[in-house]
């Protein structure tokens, strides 16, 4: 088909509508199918820093100035349109200038005829320069990751720093509740988590017991050898206690020589059974000087509606009743 021949939009001569296409500064483009004919008008070229019309007119001159990445994605749009599969032709992708630099373009087009077995006869369409707005959107993108990195890594700093306070405030409030000579809980820590277990119980009926220990005759060590050595005999005593623990015990140092542990779910006669093992491995340390290292144990139960203070009454108590037996002894 011949450039005279081929059909133009009602109202047009072919002459008037390349006139038309001349005067438009965005780029038109007009797509004889049959010849492979396709005529660029002068603002396509200026559009892309081209000398006019000096370019085949031909499909590979669109083929080549498509960006490489965008190729497959452009020629796979173009291709589901004119195969009817799409309803429009409308796609934006990087066009190569004269300089070798690339633009965004708006390529948008229509077919305005068809041969009688459906193909396409003629397309028009046109490209439009969208470069600043598409370089503007991308700016805001490169700042807003910028900013989104900026805002992660002050996050993983704050989060860093939060992690700090949290281990300071650990080791403040651990400081807090632990016996400085012993590592063994306070009395604060004591009377908190006594308190804590009553209320455990109650709830879900469950056993509770207490053991109060004391050391036997413990002050004339201190007087004979020193407070070193006595502090060093209180270490070596709740170590030896903790070997005969559980891990839901807390042992606390109740004041001077004097020890409670705290026991959940443990009955009266379990108690008393860890603080005999408790007074077997406590046999196996050396002596003081002359002075054997013994205690004393007064074991308890809780029972209902008994309130934490009572509890630790009555161990204390059974632990006299030990003291009064002769000690080295356990009373209930």
């Amino acid at each position: 088909m011949s450039q005279a021949s081929r059909p133009v939009p009602p109202g047009f001569s072919e002459q008037q509508l390349h006139t038309l296409f001349d005067l438009i500064s965005d780029g038109i483009w007009d797509w004889d199918a049959a010849s492979g004919y396709v005529y660029r008008n002068p603002g396509w070229y200026a559009m892309l820093g081209y000398t006019s019309h000096s370019m085949a007119n031909s499909v590979l001159t669109w083929e080549s100035v498509i960006h490489p990445e965008d190729y497959p994605r452009v020629m796979a749009h173009f291709e589901a349109y004119i195969d009817q599969r799409n309803e429009r032709y409308r796609i934006e992708y990087r066009c190569r200038c004269q300089d070798g630099s690339y633009l965004w373009i708006e390529d948008s087009g229509h077919v305005i005829a068809r041969n009688p077995d459906g193909s396409v006869a003629r397309m028009l369409g046109a490209h439009r320069n969208i470069d600043a707005g598409k370089r503007l959107v991308a700016g805001l993108e490169q700042r807003n990751q910028s900013l989104e990195c900026q805002v992660a890594e002050r996050t993983r700093e704050l989060s860093w720093v939060n992690q700090q306070l949290q281990r300071q405030l650990d080791e403040n409030r651990e400081l807090a509740e632990r016996d400085a000579l012993t590592r063994t809980a306070n009395r604060y820590r004591l009377e908190t988590t006594l308190q804590q277990a009553c209320e455990r119980a109650a709830r879900f009926r469950q056993p509770l017991a207490l053991i109060a220990m004391d050391l036997d005759d413990f002050k004339p060590i201190n007087d004979r050898h020193g407070h070193a050595r006595g502090d060093a005999a209180l270490v070596a005593v709740t170590a030896c206690i903790r070997q005969r623990l559980r891990e839901q015990d807390l042992l606390a140092r109740w004041g001077g020589d004097e020890f409670v542990v705290v026991m959940p779910q443990t009955t009266l006669e379990q108690a008393c059974s860890i603080a005999d093992e408790i007074r077997q491995v406590l046999a196996e340390l050396p002596a003081v000087g002359e002075s054997r290292l013994t205690m004393s144990y007064g074991v308890a139960q809780w029972g209902e509606g008994e309130l934490p203070h009572e509890l630790l009454d009555r161990a204390d108590k059974a632990l006299y009743r030990a003291k009064a037996a002769g000690k080295n002894v356990i009373a209930e």
